[in-house]
């Protein structure tokens, strides 16, 4: 266990490249057991997966060889020097364009989130790079889930997990990992109603704890290293049956629709 007041990081390194089918409980359970680090697992655990691995194996993948790519989706694509393909998938897959300009397109998926391209991505997809991309999983929550379930039965400790990916923020550059599916965790901590440490009452903090569990890892994934997988330890977080759908804003909140 980390010291009381710090946290610690456990990459999870081996895990192979991974085909559609594959058990990514059992390949994430295989890597725990090869990692001195890992085990013995504790209650303050949380174990992070990077969406790209889930994603292939539940088989979220489009051929881009097979896209015809739209009049819309190939004008955007010459204007930006971006692939036709891709974009035409990007907006397959939207329920709504928020946004379609400076080469990104920022768009709704199904799912409710909204992010640069839906969350459709040509990276680190493997021996298939540059004729694939990768959709989000269609049930992120479910796919967590059923990791969570996994480790639980081989580990005989209940460990919640996030799925994340790669998300950008308004009005800043750069990525961050954020959770697109949790399982035995609340996503978020409301502490509007309790008093700040002056002991003043707080009317507005709500803290995104999956989404900062989800960051912490990416500092340990990289983006080049292959670890698609990480413990985070020590970390301060609330369990119970949680869903990604508690962090998506009403569109009545929406400040700039």
């Amino acid at each position: 266990m980390p010291a009381e007041g710090s946290v610690r990081i456990v990459t999870l390194d081996g895990i192979p490249e991974v085909a559609v089918g594959d058990d990514v409980g059992r390949l994430i359970g295989d890597a725990i057991e090869r990692s001195p680090d890992a085990l013995p697992l504790t209650a303050a655990d949380v174990v992070v997966v990077t969406q790209k691995i889930v994603s292939k194996a539940e088989g979220a993948i489009v051929d881009l060889t097979a896209i015809v790519p739209s009049v819309r989706a190939t004008e955007f694509a010459q204007r930006f020097d971006r692939d036709p393909r891709q974009i035409q998938v990007v907006l397959d897959q939207a329920v709504r364009v928020v946004r379609m300009d400076h080469g990104v397109l920022i768009t709704q998926t199904p799912h409710g989130f909204v992010c640069a391209n839906g969350g459709v991505d040509a990276s680190n997809v493997g021996p298939a790079s540059g004729s694939i991309v990768t959709l989000l999983p269609a049930d992120p929550d479910a796919s967590a889930g059923a990791i969570r379930a996994s480790l639980r039965e081989r580990f005989g400790l209940d460990v919640p997990v996030i799925v994340s990916d790669s998300f950008g923020r308004p009005w800043r550059w750069g990525i961050v990992d954020v959770a697109i599916g949790v399982a035995g965790l609340r996503p978020l901590e409301d502490l509007r109603g309790t008093p700040d440490a002056d002991g003043r009452v707080m009317h507005a903090t709500v803290r995104a704890v999956a989404d900062e569990l989800a960051s912490a890892a990416e500092l340990a994934f990289g983006k080049a290293t292959g670890r698609p997988a990480a413990i985070v330890r020590g970390a301060a977080f609330t369990r119970g049956e949680g869903s990604i759908r508690e962090v998506i804003m009403p569109p009545e909140f929406d400040l700039f629709p």
